[in-house]
């Protein structure tokens, strides 16, 4: 195996390579790069510690991938990069502890891949890999630590198992009783479809408001007809005199009486002097002579006749 160069060289058409148990250890940068036909490459059991993040260079159409019962403690993110065709990785029994979630947000492309018997650590760093896990409802990951949870699947334990709690502010006088209810009823998962059946109530109350709105505009439409229909109705009535005046005579003064400010000051009221002209004239009234007057008159008048 060359540390530096190709493997090789002279076999680009080669499909498949198996060198597994061999002792290895390290893979140089660019050793399987002149073998871009490789379809199924098996290191499977070389005590492999170590990969360069150029390793697979060249392998664009890799198809498999086997990298078991070796000693590989992490996973370098351009390792995944040059793989664009990898179906299946085969990652069992290494001494993988954690995967940071660049690694398996790359790992999302492969369609089949193999994680079985690592030493995994199942604490808060391993909620990535546990969520990861669910998603693809891989089974037989298994945790090796701590020891209440050794032999544990990853993919059945919740954030609370790993030691996740999901920090919240509470306002002063709530008891440690309380938030410790409150921290567990947020892991549960909540009802789906119940946020979506506020709307119709929204649009009820809606609908209602407008309904009323029109009753009472309507209601106030119609007292407003009534007021000016009845208004409409009213006729005045005539006033008569107590001294023999007519209605004619009493309704063409209320007109007069009704009319505008220009009818006002051209018949204005009588003075004492107008009063006294007509006193002068000797022109009186018979409505004006009072019946106390006129018998003295009268007995005069008898008496010169009798004379």
């Amino acid at each position: 195996m060359p540390h530096h160069g190709t493997l090789l060289l002279h076999f680009p058409s080669l499909r498949s390579l198996n060198i597994s148990s061999n002792a290895l250890l390290t893979l140089g940068p660019a050793v399987f790069s002149n073998l871009r036909a490789l379809r199924l490459l098996d290191l499977s059991s070389c005590s492999i510690a170590y990969l360069d993040t150029d390793a697979f260079k060249g392998l664009g159409n890799l198809h498999t991938l086997l990298l078991r019962n070796n000693n590989l403690q992490e996973l370098e993110v351009p390792f995944f990069l040059p793989l664009k065709a990898l179906f299946h990785l085969d990652l069992q029994h290494n001494a993988l502890v954690a995967v940071d979630t660049l690694s398996l947000q790359l790992l999302e492309a492969v369609p089949q891949v193999r994680l079985e018997g690592n030493p995994w650590v199942c604490n808060c760093t391993a909620h990535p890999l546990q969520r990861w896990l669910q998603r693809r409802q891989a089974l037989q990951v298994t945790c090796a630590s701590p020891p209440r949870l050794q032999g544990q699947e990853v993919a059945a334990l919740d954030s609370l198992d790993l030691g996740c709690q999901v920090k919240q502010r509470f306002p002063r006088g709530v008891s440690t009783v309380q938030q410790i209810t409150v921290t567990h009823s947020n892991t549960t998962t909540p009802p789906s479809g119940k946020g979506g059946r506020s709307w119709p109530y929204l649009v009820g109350f809606l609908v209602a408001a407008i309904g009323i709105s029109i009753l009472i505009a309507l209601a106030a439409k119609c007292k407003l007809f009534h007021k000016n229909f009845a208004s409409y109705r009213h006729r005045p009535l005539p006033e008569t005199s107590s001294i023999g005046g007519s209605p004619m005579e009493d309704g063409s003064g209320w007109d007069r009486g009704s009319s505008g400010q220009g009818d006002s000051e051209s018949h204005h009221m009588p003075g004492p002097a107008d009063l006294q002209a007509e006193d002068d004239d000797g022109f009186i009234e018979d409505n004006y002579i009072q019946p106390s007057e006129q018998l003295p008159e009268e007995e005069e008048r008898e008496a010169h006749l009798s004379i």
